[in-house]
Protein backbone atom coordinates (compact mmCIF):
# COMPACT_ATOMS: atom_id res chain seq x y z
CA UNK A 1 0.00 0.00 0.00
CA UNK A 2 1.49 3.35 -1.07
CA UNK A 3 1.56 6.53 1.02
CA UNK A 4 -1.11 7.93 -1.29
CA UNK A 5 -3.32 4.89 -0.68
CA UNK A 6 -2.89 5.24 3.09
CA UNK A 7 -3.84 8.91 2.99
CA UNK A 8 -7.16 7.98 1.43
CA UNK A 9 -8.12 5.48 4.11
CA UNK A 10 -10.91 6.24 6.54
CA UNK A 11 -9.86 6.46 10.21
CA UNK A 12 -11.26 2.97 10.89
CA UNK A 13 -9.22 1.52 8.04
CA UNK A 14 -6.05 2.98 9.53
CA UNK A 15 -6.96 1.49 12.91
CA UNK A 16 -7.43 -1.95 11.42
CA UNK A 17 -4.18 -1.70 9.47
CA UNK A 18 -2.24 -0.81 12.62
CA UNK A 19 -4.11 -3.21 14.94
CA UNK A 20 -1.68 -6.13 14.47
CA UNK A 21 -4.48 -8.40 13.38
CA UNK A 22 -7.15 -7.17 15.79
CA UNK A 23 -4.95 -6.77 18.87
CA UNK A 24 -4.51 -3.01 19.07
CA UNK A 25 -4.13 -1.86 22.67
CA UNK A 26 -6.96 -4.01 24.00
CA UNK A 27 -4.73 -6.07 26.33
CA UNK A 28 -3.33 -2.95 27.98
CA UNK A 29 -6.74 -1.35 28.35
CA UNK A 30 -8.24 -4.45 29.92
CA UNK A 31 -6.03 -3.97 32.97
CA UNK A 32 -6.29 -0.20 33.44
CA UNK A 33 -8.69 1.43 35.91
CA UNK A 34 -11.02 3.02 33.36
CA UNK A 35 -14.59 1.74 32.90
CA UNK A 36 -14.32 2.06 29.12
CA UNK A 37 -12.07 1.48 26.12
CA UNK A 38 -10.73 4.29 23.96
CA UNK A 39 -12.35 5.08 20.62
CA UNK A 40 -9.76 3.15 18.61
CA UNK A 41 -10.14 -0.04 20.60
CA UNK A 42 -13.92 0.26 20.36
CA UNK A 43 -13.64 -0.21 16.59
CA UNK A 44 -11.30 -3.21 16.86
CA UNK A 45 -13.40 -4.83 19.60
CA UNK A 46 -16.32 -5.14 17.19
CA UNK A 47 -14.43 -7.91 15.39
CA UNK A 48 -14.28 -9.76 18.71
CA UNK A 49 -18.08 -9.61 18.92
CA UNK A 50 -18.80 -6.62 21.12
CA UNK A 51 -19.91 -3.00 21.13
CA UNK A 52 -19.19 -0.45 23.81
CA UNK A 53 -22.45 1.18 24.84
CA UNK A 54 -23.76 3.84 27.17
CA UNK A 55 -27.02 3.23 29.04
CA UNK A 56 -28.69 6.57 28.46
CA UNK A 57 -31.43 5.86 30.99
CA UNK A 58 -28.79 5.39 33.68
CA UNK A 59 -26.81 8.36 32.42
CA UNK A 60 -29.81 10.64 32.82
CA UNK A 61 -30.47 9.29 36.31
CA UNK A 62 -26.81 9.79 37.21
CA UNK A 63 -26.87 13.38 36.04
CA UNK A 64 -29.73 14.09 38.40
CA UNK A 65 -27.36 12.94 41.14
CA UNK A 66 -24.59 15.18 39.85
CA UNK A 67 -22.64 12.35 38.13
CA UNK A 68 -21.62 13.47 34.65
CA UNK A 69 -19.83 10.35 33.41
CA UNK A 70 -21.43 8.06 30.85
CA UNK A 71 -22.85 4.75 32.09
CA UNK A 72 -20.45 2.55 30.13
CA UNK A 73 -21.13 -1.12 29.48
CA UNK A 74 -20.55 -3.68 26.75
CA UNK A 75 -22.92 -5.58 24.51
CA UNK A 76 -21.68 -9.06 23.58
CA UNK A 77 -23.11 -10.87 20.57
CA UNK A 78 -22.78 -14.64 20.23
CA UNK A 79 -22.32 -15.91 16.69
CA UNK A 80 -24.74 -18.82 16.11
CA UNK A 81 -24.74 -20.05 12.47
CA UNK A 82 -28.27 -20.83 11.38
CA UNK A 83 -29.51 -20.13 14.92
CA UNK A 84 -28.78 -23.69 16.13
CA UNK A 85 -28.28 -24.14 19.88
CA UNK A 86 -28.38 -26.88 22.47
CA UNK A 87 -30.33 -26.52 25.68
CA UNK A 88 -27.00 -26.42 27.54
CA UNK A 89 -25.87 -23.47 25.46
CA UNK A 90 -29.13 -21.58 25.96
CA UNK A 91 -28.93 -22.16 29.71
CA UNK A 92 -25.37 -20.82 29.71
CA UNK A 93 -26.51 -17.62 28.00
CA UNK A 94 -29.36 -17.22 30.50
CA UNK A 95 -26.98 -17.69 33.42
CA UNK A 96 -24.62 -15.06 32.00
CA UNK A 97 -27.36 -12.49 31.50
CA UNK A 98 -28.43 -13.00 35.12
CA UNK A 99 -24.98 -13.10 36.72
CA UNK A 100 -23.02 -10.59 34.62
CA UNK A 101 -25.52 -8.79 32.37
CA UNK A 102 -28.69 -6.77 32.77
CA UNK A 103 -30.89 -9.90 33.28
CA UNK A 104 -32.24 -9.74 29.73
CA UNK A 105 -31.33 -11.74 26.63
CA UNK A 106 -31.99 -10.37 23.17
CA UNK A 107 -32.67 -12.72 20.27
CA UNK A 108 -31.53 -10.82 17.19
CA UNK A 109 -32.86 -10.41 13.67
CA UNK A 110 -29.84 -12.43 12.45
CA UNK A 111 -30.42 -15.52 14.62
CA UNK A 112 -27.82 -14.54 17.21
CA UNK A 113 -27.98 -13.74 20.94
CA UNK A 114 -27.00 -10.47 22.58
CA UNK A 115 -25.99 -9.93 26.20
CA UNK A 116 -26.29 -6.35 27.40
CA UNK A 117 -24.93 -4.60 30.47
CA UNK A 118 -21.60 -6.44 30.68
CA UNK A 119 -18.97 -4.39 32.50
CA UNK A 120 -15.47 -4.14 31.13
CA UNK A 121 -13.99 -6.04 34.09
CA UNK A 122 -16.32 -8.99 33.38
CA UNK A 123 -15.56 -9.34 29.67
CA UNK A 124 -12.96 -12.08 29.94
CA UNK A 125 -15.10 -14.20 32.23
CA UNK A 126 -18.14 -13.77 29.98
CA UNK A 127 -16.33 -14.66 26.76
CA UNK A 128 -14.60 -17.64 28.33
CA UNK A 129 -17.90 -19.02 29.60
CA UNK A 130 -19.50 -18.58 26.17
CA UNK A 131 -16.60 -20.51 24.62
CA UNK A 132 -16.84 -23.17 27.35
CA UNK A 133 -20.13 -24.30 25.79
CA UNK A 134 -18.67 -24.38 22.27
CA UNK A 135 -19.98 -20.98 21.19
CA UNK A 136 -18.06 -17.86 20.23
CA UNK A 137 -18.40 -14.12 19.77
CA UNK A 138 -15.61 -13.93 17.17
CA UNK A 139 -16.89 -12.47 13.92
CA UNK A 140 -20.34 -11.66 15.27
CA UNK A 141 -19.64 -7.97 14.57
CA UNK A 142 -16.99 -5.99 12.72
CA UNK A 143 -15.78 -5.77 9.12
CA UNK A 144 -15.97 -9.49 8.40
CA UNK A 145 -18.59 -11.99 7.35
CA UNK A 146 -21.05 -11.97 10.25
CA UNK A 147 -23.46 -14.58 11.56
CA UNK A 148 -24.58 -16.78 8.66
CA UNK A 149 -28.36 -16.99 8.52
CA UNK A 150 -30.27 -20.06 7.42
CA UNK A 151 -33.84 -21.35 7.62
CA UNK A 152 -33.94 -22.82 11.16
CA UNK A 153 -36.87 -25.19 10.67
CA UNK A 154 -35.88 -28.59 12.15
CA UNK A 155 -37.62 -30.72 9.54
CA UNK A 156 -35.87 -34.07 9.19
CA UNK A 157 -35.11 -33.98 5.49
CA UNK A 158 -31.99 -33.88 3.34
CA UNK A 159 -32.91 -30.42 2.02
CA UNK A 160 -32.90 -28.82 5.46
CA UNK A 161 -29.88 -30.84 6.56
CA UNK A 162 -27.96 -29.64 3.50
CA UNK A 163 -28.66 -25.93 3.90
CA UNK A 164 -27.97 -26.00 7.64
CA UNK A 165 -24.68 -27.83 7.04
CA UNK A 166 -23.78 -25.24 4.41
CA UNK A 167 -24.41 -22.46 6.95
CA UNK A 168 -21.88 -24.10 9.29
CA UNK A 169 -19.37 -24.56 6.49
CA UNK A 170 -19.62 -20.97 5.26
CA UNK A 171 -19.40 -19.61 8.79
CA UNK A 172 -16.21 -21.58 9.44
CA UNK A 173 -14.70 -20.80 6.04
CA UNK A 174 -15.11 -17.03 6.46
CA UNK A 175 -13.97 -16.78 10.10
CA UNK A 176 -10.97 -14.55 10.90
CA UNK A 177 -7.82 -16.66 11.44
CA UNK A 178 -5.91 -14.28 13.73
CA UNK A 179 -5.01 -15.75 17.10
CA UNK A 180 -5.75 -12.41 18.78
CA UNK A 181 -9.16 -13.59 20.01
CA UNK A 182 -7.68 -16.63 21.72
CA UNK A 183 -4.79 -14.65 23.18
CA UNK A 184 -6.91 -11.86 24.61
CA UNK A 185 -9.93 -13.72 25.93
CA UNK A 186 -9.19 -17.42 26.28
CA UNK A 187 -5.54 -17.88 27.11
CA UNK A 188 -3.70 -14.58 27.25
CA UNK A 189 -0.07 -13.78 26.56
CA UNK A 190 1.00 -14.39 30.15
CA UNK A 191 2.12 -17.89 29.12
CA UNK A 192 4.73 -16.43 26.81
CA UNK A 193 2.97 -17.20 23.53
CA UNK A 194 4.60 -15.55 20.57
CA UNK A 195 2.40 -12.96 18.86
CA UNK A 196 1.82 -13.49 15.16
CA UNK A 197 2.44 -10.04 13.74
CA UNK A 198 4.10 -10.82 10.43
CA UNK A 199 2.02 -11.76 7.49
CA UNK A 200 3.64 -11.44 4.07
CA UNK A 201 1.81 -9.48 1.41
CA UNK A 202 -0.80 -7.42 3.25
CA UNK A 203 -0.99 -10.05 5.97
CA UNK A 204 -2.42 -12.86 3.85
CA UNK A 205 -0.18 -15.46 5.47
CA UNK A 206 -2.02 -14.92 8.79
CA UNK A 207 -5.40 -13.93 7.34
CA UNK A 208 -5.56 -15.80 4.01
CA UNK A 209 -8.93 -14.34 3.12
CA UNK A 210 -9.05 -10.97 4.87
CA UNK A 211 -5.46 -9.76 5.01
CA UNK A 212 -4.46 -7.17 7.59
CA UNK A 213 -7.26 -4.73 6.72
CA UNK A 214 -10.19 -7.20 6.74
CA UNK A 215 -13.24 -6.07 4.72
CA UNK A 216 -14.20 -2.46 4.00
CA UNK A 217 -17.43 -2.91 5.97
CA UNK A 218 -19.66 -5.52 7.58
CA UNK A 219 -20.71 -8.39 5.32
CA UNK A 220 -23.87 -10.46 5.75
CA UNK A 221 -24.65 -13.89 4.31
CA UNK A 222 -27.82 -15.98 4.28
CA UNK A 223 -29.04 -19.32 2.90
CA UNK A 224 -32.70 -19.72 2.03
CA UNK A 225 -35.35 -21.69 0.22
CA UNK A 226 -37.52 -20.44 -2.63
CA UNK A 227 -40.72 -21.65 -0.94
CA UNK A 228 -39.73 -20.29 2.48
CA UNK A 229 -37.85 -16.99 2.57
CA UNK A 230 -38.02 -16.83 6.36
CA UNK A 231 -34.47 -15.38 6.59
CA UNK A 232 -35.15 -12.39 4.29
CA UNK A 233 -32.44 -13.41 1.84
CA UNK A 234 -32.65 -10.29 -0.35
CA UNK A 235 -31.45 -8.03 2.46
CA UNK A 236 -28.01 -9.69 2.59
CA UNK A 237 -24.72 -8.86 0.88
CA UNK A 238 -24.53 -12.48 -0.22
CA UNK A 239 -27.37 -14.95 -0.49
CA UNK A 240 -27.57 -18.60 -1.54
CA UNK A 241 -31.12 -19.47 -2.62
CA UNK A 242 -31.53 -23.23 -2.89
CA UNK A 243 -33.08 -24.53 -6.10
CA UNK A 244 -34.92 -27.77 -5.36
CA UNK A 245 -35.93 -30.39 -7.90
CA UNK A 246 -37.40 -33.80 -6.98
CA UNK A 247 -36.72 -33.21 -3.27
CA UNK A 248 -33.04 -32.51 -3.86
CA UNK A 249 -31.00 -29.31 -3.99
CA UNK A 250 -29.56 -29.14 -7.49
CA UNK A 251 -27.82 -25.83 -6.89
CA UNK A 252 -28.16 -22.30 -5.62
CA UNK A 253 -29.01 -18.96 -7.12
CA UNK A 254 -26.32 -16.61 -5.81
CA UNK A 255 -27.65 -13.17 -4.85
CA UNK A 256 -25.43 -10.17 -4.18
CA UNK A 257 -25.70 -6.58 -2.97
CA UNK A 258 -28.45 -6.42 -0.35
CA UNK A 259 -28.25 -4.13 2.68
CA UNK A 260 -30.55 -1.95 4.75
CA UNK A 261 -28.66 0.94 6.36
CA UNK A 262 -28.82 4.51 5.10
CA UNK A 263 -27.53 7.89 6.27
CA UNK A 264 -30.28 10.49 5.75
CA UNK A 265 -27.80 13.38 5.72
CA UNK A 266 -25.96 11.70 2.86
CA UNK A 267 -28.40 11.51 -0.03
CA UNK A 268 -26.16 9.13 -1.98
CA UNK A 269 -26.83 6.33 0.53
CA UNK A 270 -29.75 3.99 0.01
CA UNK A 271 -31.18 0.62 1.09
CA UNK A 272 -30.90 -2.10 -1.49
CA UNK A 273 -32.10 -5.59 -2.24
CA UNK A 274 -29.75 -8.22 -3.61
CA UNK A 275 -29.69 -9.08 -7.29
CA UNK A 276 -29.24 -12.45 -8.96
CA UNK A 277 -25.63 -13.02 -9.99
CA UNK A 278 -25.34 -16.64 -11.03
CA UNK A 279 -26.40 -20.24 -10.51
CA UNK A 280 -23.92 -22.63 -8.90
CA UNK A 281 -23.85 -26.33 -8.13
CA UNK A 282 -23.65 -27.22 -4.42
CA UNK A 283 -19.95 -28.08 -4.70
CA UNK A 284 -19.17 -24.65 -6.18
CA UNK A 285 -20.91 -22.26 -3.82
CA UNK A 286 -18.19 -21.79 -1.20
CA UNK A 287 -15.49 -21.10 -3.80
CA UNK A 288 -17.71 -18.62 -5.65
CA UNK A 289 -18.70 -17.05 -2.33
CA UNK A 290 -15.03 -16.62 -1.48
CA UNK A 291 -14.42 -14.93 -4.85
CA UNK A 292 -17.28 -12.50 -4.12
CA UNK A 293 -15.84 -11.67 -0.70
CA UNK A 294 -12.41 -11.09 -2.25
CA UNK A 295 -13.84 -8.72 -4.84
CA UNK A 296 -15.50 -6.71 -2.09
CA UNK A 297 -12.25 -6.85 -0.07
CA UNK A 298 -10.16 -5.49 -2.92
CA UNK A 299 -12.53 -3.01 -4.54
CA UNK A 300 -15.03 -1.90 -1.88
CA UNK A 301 -14.55 1.68 -0.67
CA UNK A 302 -12.06 2.10 2.16
CA UNK A 303 -12.26 5.88 2.08
CA UNK A 304 -15.93 6.36 3.01
CA UNK A 305 -17.58 3.85 5.34
CA UNK A 306 -21.01 5.15 4.41
CA UNK A 307 -20.40 3.83 0.90
CA UNK A 308 -18.39 0.76 1.84
CA UNK A 309 -21.05 -1.98 1.66
CA UNK A 310 -20.95 -4.16 -1.43
CA UNK A 311 -24.16 -2.75 -2.90
CA UNK A 312 -22.39 0.55 -3.56
CA UNK A 313 -19.62 -1.21 -5.47
CA UNK A 314 -22.20 -3.05 -7.58
CA UNK A 315 -24.13 0.18 -8.12
CA UNK A 316 -20.93 1.91 -9.26
CA UNK A 317 -19.73 -0.88 -11.53
CA UNK A 318 -22.93 -2.47 -12.76
CA UNK A 319 -23.66 -6.19 -12.56
CA UNK A 320 -21.80 -7.15 -15.74
CA UNK A 321 -18.47 -5.77 -14.56
CA UNK A 322 -19.00 -7.16 -11.06
CA UNK A 323 -19.83 -10.63 -12.44
CA UNK A 324 -16.77 -10.58 -14.71
CA UNK A 325 -14.52 -9.68 -11.78
CA UNK A 326 -15.99 -12.46 -9.62
CA UNK A 327 -15.47 -14.93 -12.49
CA UNK A 328 -11.88 -13.78 -12.83
CA UNK A 329 -11.23 -14.37 -9.12
CA UNK A 330 -13.08 -17.70 -9.24
CA UNK A 331 -11.16 -18.82 -12.31
CA UNK A 332 -14.10 -19.84 -14.48
CA UNK A 333 -17.17 -18.38 -16.14
CA UNK A 334 -20.32 -18.12 -14.06
CA UNK A 335 -23.62 -19.64 -15.16
CA UNK A 336 -26.70 -17.50 -15.65
CA UNK A 337 -29.13 -17.48 -12.70
CA UNK A 338 -31.89 -20.09 -12.51
CA UNK A 339 -35.47 -18.90 -13.07
CA UNK A 340 -36.49 -19.97 -9.54
CA UNK A 341 -37.22 -17.20 -7.04
CA UNK A 342 -38.80 -16.71 -3.63
CA UNK A 343 -42.47 -17.63 -3.48
CA UNK A 344 -43.35 -18.25 0.17
CA UNK A 345 -42.65 -17.28 3.79
CA UNK A 346 -43.18 -19.31 6.98
CA UNK A 347 -42.35 -17.96 10.43
CA UNK A 348 -42.47 -21.52 11.87
CA UNK A 349 -44.49 -20.49 14.92
CA UNK A 350 -46.72 -22.95 16.76
CA UNK A 351 -46.66 -26.75 16.58
CA UNK A 352 -45.39 -28.69 13.56
CA UNK A 353 -44.20 -32.23 12.89
CA UNK A 354 -40.52 -32.71 12.15
CA UNK A 355 -40.99 -35.75 9.96
CA UNK A 356 -39.40 -38.26 12.33
CA UNK A 357 -42.23 -38.74 14.81
CA UNK A 358 -41.19 -35.77 16.91
CA UNK A 359 -42.48 -32.20 17.02
CA UNK A 360 -41.22 -28.67 17.24
CA UNK A 361 -42.85 -25.61 18.74
CA UNK A 362 -42.16 -22.10 17.51
CA UNK A 363 -42.54 -19.62 20.37
CA UNK A 364 -43.18 -16.03 19.36
CA UNK A 365 -40.90 -13.72 21.37
CA UNK A 366 -42.05 -10.14 21.03
CA UNK A 367 -39.11 -8.11 19.68
CA UNK A 368 -36.71 -10.82 20.81
CA UNK A 369 -36.65 -9.76 24.46
CA UNK A 370 -36.21 -12.71 26.84
CA UNK A 371 -36.89 -11.50 30.38
CA UNK A 372 -39.03 -11.92 33.48
CA UNK A 373 -41.38 -9.19 34.67
CA UNK A 374 -44.52 -8.88 36.76
CA UNK A 375 -46.74 -9.92 33.82
CA UNK A 376 -44.88 -12.99 32.53
CA UNK A 377 -41.63 -14.88 33.19
CA UNK A 378 -40.37 -15.89 29.76
CA UNK A 379 -36.76 -16.39 30.85
CA UNK A 380 -37.82 -18.72 33.69
CA UNK A 381 -40.04 -20.68 31.33
CA UNK A 382 -37.24 -21.21 28.81
CA UNK A 383 -34.90 -22.22 31.63
CA UNK A 384 -37.32 -24.88 32.92
CA UNK A 385 -38.03 -26.23 29.44
CA UNK A 386 -34.30 -26.53 28.72
CA UNK A 387 -33.63 -28.20 32.07
CA UNK A 388 -36.51 -30.69 31.97
CA UNK A 389 -37.14 -31.46 28.28
CA UNK A 390 -33.68 -30.63 26.90
CA UNK A 391 -34.88 -29.71 23.40
CA UNK A 392 -32.76 -28.49 20.55
CA UNK A 393 -33.10 -24.71 20.20
CA UNK A 394 -33.38 -22.83 16.92
CA UNK A 395 -33.47 -19.03 16.67
CA UNK A 396 -35.47 -17.39 13.89
CA UNK A 397 -34.81 -14.23 11.91
CA UNK A 398 -37.95 -12.74 13.46
CA UNK A 399 -36.36 -12.72 16.92
CA UNK A 400 -38.24 -15.80 18.09
CA UNK A 401 -37.20 -19.33 19.00
CA UNK A 402 -38.08 -22.93 18.24
CA UNK A 403 -38.06 -25.84 20.68
CA UNK A 404 -37.19 -28.91 18.58
CA UNK A 405 -37.03 -32.68 19.11
CA UNK A 406 -40.13 -32.70 21.33
CA UNK A 407 -41.66 -36.11 21.93
CA UNK A 408 -45.40 -36.51 21.41
CA UNK A 409 -45.90 -37.20 25.11
CA UNK A 410 -43.99 -34.02 26.06
CA UNK A 411 -46.04 -31.55 24.03
CA UNK A 412 -48.44 -30.95 26.90
CA UNK A 413 -45.55 -30.56 29.33
CA UNK A 414 -44.04 -27.79 27.21
CA UNK A 415 -47.24 -25.79 26.89
CA UNK A 416 -47.98 -26.31 30.60
CA UNK A 417 -44.61 -24.79 31.51
CA UNK A 418 -45.26 -21.79 29.30
CA UNK A 419 -48.71 -21.36 30.80
CA UNK A 420 -47.36 -21.71 34.36
CA UNK A 421 -45.10 -18.73 33.76
CA UNK A 422 -47.88 -16.76 32.04
CA UNK A 423 -46.10 -16.80 28.68
CA UNK A 424 -48.49 -16.13 25.82
CA UNK A 425 -48.59 -18.99 23.32
CA UNK A 426 -47.84 -18.21 19.69
CA UNK A 427 -51.37 -19.09 18.63
CA UNK A 428 -52.74 -16.46 21.02
CA UNK A 429 -50.87 -13.58 19.39
CA UNK A 430 -52.66 -11.34 16.93
CA UNK A 431 -51.45 -11.67 13.37
CA UNK A 432 -50.13 -8.11 13.23
CA UNK A 433 -48.14 -8.47 16.44
CA UNK A 434 -46.78 -11.88 15.45
CA UNK A 435 -45.48 -10.48 12.17
CA UNK A 436 -43.89 -7.41 13.76
CA UNK A 437 -40.39 -6.79 15.07
CA UNK A 438 -38.22 -3.99 16.40
CA UNK A 439 -34.54 -3.35 17.05
CA UNK A 440 -33.18 -2.75 20.56
CA UNK A 441 -32.65 1.02 20.08
CA UNK A 442 -32.92 3.28 23.13
CA UNK A 443 -31.38 3.31 25.73
CA UNK A 444 -28.39 1.08 24.93
CA UNK A 445 -27.73 1.46 21.20
CA UNK A 446 -25.52 4.46 20.57
CA UNK A 447 -27.05 5.02 17.13
CA UNK A 448 -30.66 5.12 18.31
CA UNK A 449 -32.46 8.40 17.73
CA UNK A 450 -35.70 7.29 19.31
CA UNK A 451 -37.45 4.29 20.88
CA UNK A 452 -38.17 1.05 19.07
CA UNK A 453 -38.20 -2.15 21.17
CA UNK A 454 -40.03 -0.39 24.02
CA UNK A 455 -42.30 1.60 21.71
CA UNK A 456 -43.61 -1.00 19.26
CA UNK A 457 -45.59 -3.05 21.84
CA UNK A 458 -47.35 0.15 22.95
CA UNK A 459 -48.22 0.96 19.36
CA UNK A 460 -49.38 -2.61 18.76
CA UNK A 461 -51.89 -2.41 21.62
CA UNK A 462 -53.64 0.42 19.78
CA UNK A 463 -53.13 -0.98 16.27
CA UNK A 464 -54.63 -4.36 17.20
CA UNK A 465 -57.74 -2.70 18.59
CA UNK A 466 -58.27 -0.48 15.55
CA UNK A 467 -57.72 -3.33 13.08
CA UNK A 468 -60.35 -5.41 14.91
CA UNK A 469 -62.88 -2.61 14.50
CA UNK A 470 -62.63 -2.76 10.69
CA UNK A 471 -62.40 -6.55 10.48
CA UNK A 472 -58.73 -6.90 9.54
CA UNK A 473 -57.48 -8.74 12.63
CA UNK A 474 -56.43 -11.81 10.64
CA UNK A 475 -54.78 -9.93 7.77
CA UNK A 476 -51.13 -10.97 7.28
CA UNK A 477 -48.66 -8.14 6.83
CA UNK A 478 -45.32 -7.16 8.29
CA UNK A 479 -44.58 -4.18 10.55
CA UNK A 480 -40.98 -3.40 11.46
CA UNK A 481 -39.68 -0.52 13.57
CA UNK A 482 -36.15 0.77 14.06
CA UNK A 483 -34.81 3.53 16.28
CA UNK A 484 -32.61 4.93 13.51
CA UNK A 485 -32.12 4.63 9.72
CA UNK A 486 -29.43 1.93 10.09
CA UNK A 487 -32.28 -0.54 9.67
CA UNK A 488 -31.28 -3.45 11.93
CA UNK A 489 -34.88 -4.74 11.96
CA UNK A 490 -35.01 -4.56 8.13
CA UNK A 491 -37.67 -1.80 7.85
CA UNK A 492 -37.24 -0.96 4.17
CA UNK A 493 -38.79 -4.06 2.59
CA UNK A 494 -41.85 -5.03 4.74
CA UNK A 495 -45.46 -3.98 4.15
CA UNK A 496 -45.01 -1.26 6.80
CA UNK A 497 -41.66 0.12 7.92
CA UNK A 498 -41.27 2.66 10.74
CA UNK A 499 -37.84 4.29 10.95
CA UNK A 500 -36.77 6.63 13.75
CA UNK A 501 -35.84 9.98 12.23
CA UNK A 502 -35.93 12.45 15.16
CA UNK A 503 -36.95 12.36 18.79
CA UNK A 504 -40.38 10.67 18.96
CA UNK A 505 -40.74 10.99 15.16
CA UNK A 506 -40.68 8.29 12.49
CA UNK A 507 -40.63 7.90 8.73
CA UNK A 508 -43.42 5.63 7.45
CA UNK A 509 -42.49 3.30 4.59
CA UNK A 510 -45.19 1.41 2.68
CA UNK A 511 -45.28 -0.98 -0.25
CA UNK A 512 -42.76 -3.66 0.64
CA UNK A 513 -43.97 -7.20 1.04
CA UNK A 514 -43.84 -10.29 3.22
CA UNK A 515 -41.70 -12.11 0.64
CA UNK A 516 -38.98 -9.49 1.17
CA UNK A 517 -38.16 -8.96 -2.50
CA UNK A 518 -39.47 -5.41 -2.92
CA UNK A 519 -38.49 -2.15 -1.26
CA UNK A 520 -41.12 0.17 0.15
CA UNK A 521 -41.45 3.88 -0.53
CA UNK A 522 -41.48 6.81 1.88
CA UNK A 523 -45.13 7.53 2.55
CA UNK A 524 -44.76 10.19 5.25
CA UNK A 525 -41.80 11.64 7.08
CA UNK A 526 -41.36 12.88 10.65
CA UNK A 527 -44.63 11.47 11.98
CA UNK A 528 -45.14 11.77 15.73
CA UNK A 529 -45.29 8.42 17.53
CA UNK A 530 -48.83 9.03 18.77
CA UNK A 531 -49.94 9.72 15.18
CA UNK A 532 -48.56 6.51 13.67
CA UNK A 533 -51.65 4.35 14.22
CA UNK A 534 -54.14 7.01 12.99
CA UNK A 535 -52.03 7.51 9.85
CA UNK A 536 -51.81 3.78 9.22
CA UNK A 537 -55.49 3.20 9.88
CA UNK A 538 -56.39 5.62 7.09
CA UNK A 539 -54.36 3.44 4.74
CA UNK A 540 -55.87 0.24 6.17
CA UNK A 541 -59.38 1.59 5.65
CA UNK A 542 -58.65 2.33 1.99
CA UNK A 543 -56.98 -1.05 1.60
CA UNK A 544 -60.04 -2.89 2.89
CA UNK A 545 -62.38 -0.95 0.63
CA UNK A 546 -60.34 -1.03 -2.58
CA UNK A 547 -58.09 -4.10 -2.57
CA UNK A 548 -58.19 -6.60 -5.40
CA UNK A 549 -58.99 -10.25 -4.71
CA UNK A 550 -56.10 -11.82 -2.80
CA UNK A 551 -54.11 -8.59 -2.77
CA UNK A 552 -51.81 -8.02 0.20
CA UNK A 553 -51.35 -4.69 1.95
CA UNK A 554 -47.90 -4.21 0.47
CA UNK A 555 -49.08 -5.09 -3.03
CA UNK A 556 -52.00 -2.69 -2.71
CA UNK A 557 -49.80 0.22 -1.63
CA UNK A 558 -47.29 -0.54 -4.37
CA UNK A 559 -50.06 -0.66 -6.99
CA UNK A 560 -51.68 2.60 -5.89
CA UNK A 561 -48.43 4.52 -5.31
CA UNK A 562 -47.52 7.30 -2.92
CA UNK A 563 -49.23 10.38 -4.36
CA UNK A 564 -52.59 8.75 -5.20
CA UNK A 565 -52.58 7.13 -1.76
CA UNK A 566 -52.00 10.49 -0.07
CA UNK A 567 -54.78 12.04 -2.13
CA UNK A 568 -57.22 9.28 -1.25
CA UNK A 569 -56.38 9.64 2.45
CA UNK A 570 -57.13 13.38 2.23
CA UNK A 571 -60.46 12.60 0.56
CA UNK A 572 -61.20 10.13 3.34
CA UNK A 573 -60.46 12.75 5.97
CA UNK A 574 -62.71 15.30 4.28
CA UNK A 575 -65.59 12.82 4.38
CA UNK A 576 -64.98 12.22 8.10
Amino acid sequence: MTEKDVSRLSPVEKLKTESRFLRGTIAEELVNDLPNFDSGSVQILKHHGMYQQDDRDKRMANREKGIKDKAYMMMLRTRIPGGKLTSEQMLAEIELCDELGDSTLRLTTRQAIQLHGIFKDDLKQTIRRINDVQLSTLGACGDVNRNVMCCPAPYRSKIYDDIQLLADQISEHFLPRTTAYHELWLKGLENGEKELVGGGRQGHEIEPLYGSTYLPRKFKTAIGLTYDNCIDIYTNDLGFLAVVQDDEIVGYNILVGGGMGITPAKKTTFPGLAKKLAFARPDEVIAIGEAIVKVQRDFGSRADRKHARMRYLINQWGMDRFKNQVADYYGAALRDPHAEDVSGFNDHMGWDEQGDGKWFYGLNVENGRVWDNDRFQLKSAIREICETLQPEIRLTSHQSLIFAQIKEEDRGKLTNILTKYKVKLSEDYSTVRRWSMACVAWPTCGLAITESERALPVMMDQFESELAKIGLSSEEFTVRMTGCPNGCARPYNPDIGLVGKAKNRYTIYLGGRLLGNRLGFIYKDLVQFEDLVPELMNVMTLFKANRLDGETLGDYCDRIGKEPLLEQVEDLRSVD
